[in-house]
């Protein structure tokens, strides 16, 4: 059954037809696709989609204008002044290097679009063969070991430092920008003339950035979130000051979302694939999501989906304030990679997934091997020969085909998954804008940073020496017993930040910890 959708302008193809799915099914959910045009329509004409935090829904429209606004050309001035030498930093040499501070969608998305068209090797070139534009490290958590990575690597003199943080309060971020002032301060240099950020008018990182006299500030909307901001300043700026193309980045997202605003939805492939999810998935994400691009520039392709899939639709609660645990899993590798790391239990294992198999159909460059076969040619048999295994199976399966990897084309498969999750967010009557669970884990992670506090400040008559559970009960908080563990666990192994000292005990099969 043909299930194939076509945009001859770019050649972006889909093709649905190994879903195992029928137009028949498709036409069951007409009051489901009806429902989406209406509330997408609704979200591109200012609704406030976003119930929970009363907030309208932008990413969608604020890109077709932001090529012509002025904040997109204040940000391409900044990056030329930098890569021509015209702004400097603390001590007057010419910025080499950005660490683009930030989590989530303010790392992932750029990531993505550094890895994709720059590759893997651009921070080995040389300042010549990059251009002048600036080699891009990121910091993405609160780990000391990513820190120390980039730090033994920057420059700090000739390194710029973005900071990306909607709120301004994300704690991972904060770590990193309170350790990157220390490490300027203890070499006596001027961190605030290296420094710009990312962040909404009036938030903390706002503020500090502002008191401090970082050298630019830059704006971010209320009403685009952290994982659908990449066509917003937050991918711009990182892949301008790497020189990517970024309006031909927008031109791509704007093209495809021409695609997936149309009200039939055989013609329309953010709906089909929304569908297809549906239909794959029972309606409850009961089969996983497996993106497998056959490209090693889109390999962290996968993760920025996990992030935009899963953040968006795993929720407990629908509109009405039902319970209902929605959300869809999502995993994934690079083809031909893939054969040797988990397609054997793809095509053998549990039938508890769909695959979407990604192909770039012109190669990089064209290396002849034996005969006249090239590299190429054998990653596109890897791809049709594992489809086919796969559909002889029923095991459904669907591929795209994209032209080359580009902005363009990166702009197009990334608006084409930001319209899917929202259309079929309406198909399951979630909020695909908010993350609850997220701001659980966090208030989750701060409980935690009371028990160590509790802990150490109950503990005042040192040296004192016990199990975990006798340690939680000294200091008032004996349903903690876990918890305190991992509090003494983690200060014996960091004799330079505590003064814990642990022994294991043969009778207790535990350790038994003194607390100097």
């Amino acid at each position: 059954m043909n299930m194939k959708l076509i945009d001859a302008k770019s050649g972006f193809t889909i093709d649905f037809s190994r879903m195992n799915i029928t137009w028949e099914d498709l036409d069951g959910l007409q009051a489901k696709f009806d429902r989406a045009v209406r509330e997408m329509a609704a979200l591109e004409n200012g609704a406030v989609k976003n119930p929970d935090e009363n907030r309208k829904v932008t990413h969608f429209t604020d890109r077709i204008a932001y090529r012509q606004s002025e904040l997109f050309a204040d940000v391409q001035k900044f990056a030329e002044a930098l890569k021509n030498g015209q702004i400097t930093g603390c001590t007057g040499k010419k910025f080499d290097a950005v660490i683009v501070n930030g989590i989530g969608g303010s790392a992932l998305g750029p990531q993505l679009l550094q890895f994709a068209i720059n590759g893997p090797y651009w921070n080995e070139k040389s300042d010549a063969e990059r251009n002048g534009y600036l080699k891009v490290y990121f910091l993405d958590n609160t780990d000391s070991s990513g820190l120390k990575d980039a730090l033994e690597l920057v420059d700090l003199e000739t390194t710029l430092q973005l900071c990306v943080s909607k709120s301004g309060g994300t704690q991972e971020t904060f770590n990193n920008l309170t350790a990157l002032e220390k490490a300027y301060a203890a070499k006596n240099l001027n961190y605030a003339a290296n420094a710009c950020a990312i962040t909404m008018q009036g938030s903390k990182l706002d503020e500090h950035a502002k008191a401090a006299g970082w050298l630019k500030v830059f704006p971010m909307a209320e009403s685009i979130g952290g994982r659908t901001s990449e066509t917003s300043i937050v991918g711009h700026l990182p892949a301008a000051l790497a020189g990517i193309d970024f309006a031909s980045f927008l031109a791509g997202a704007c093209d495809m979302d021409e695609l997936t605003r149309r009200s039939d939805y055989r013609t329309n492939p953010a709906m089909m694939l929304a569908a297809m999810w549906y239909l794959a998935g029972n309606g409850k994400g009961d089969r996983n999501m497996v993106i497998v691009p056959y490209s090693d520039r889109l390999v962290l392709l996968s993760r920025y989906l996990q992030q935009l899939v899963m953040e968006s639709l795993g929720k407990e609660l629908d509109l009405d304030g039902n319970a209902v645990y929605q959300g869809l899993n999502v995993f994934g590798n690079k083809g031909g990679t893939d054969a040797h790391a988990f397609i054997q239990q793809l095509n053998d294992g549990r039938n508890d997934f769909f695959a979407t198999f990604i192909e770039v159909m012109h190669d990089a460059d064209a290396v002849k091997l034996d005969g006249d076969l090239a590299m190429g040619d054998y990653l596109h048999g890897f791809l049709y020969g594992l489809s086919a295994a796969l559909e002889a199976k029923q095991r459904p399966v669907i591929t795209m085909e994209i032209a080359a990897v580009t902005t363009a084309e990166l702009g197009r498969l990334i608006a084409l998954y930001e319209r899917a999750v929202a259309i079929y967010a309406e198909f399951i009557n979630i909020n695909a804008f908010h993350q609850p669970g997220v701001q659980a884990y966090k208030l989750a992670a701060k409980g935690m940073l009371a028990v160590r506090e509790k802990l150490f400040n109950a503990l005042t008559d040192r040296p004192v020496s016990g199990s975990a559970e006798a340690l939680a009960t000294l200091s008032g908080q004996p349903e903690s017993v876990a918890a305190v563990a991992g509090w003494l666990n983690r200060a014996a192994a960091n004799p330079e930040l505590y003064s814990v000292e642990r022994e294991f005990s043969a009778a207790d099969g535990d350790w038994i910890y003194t607390v100097k």
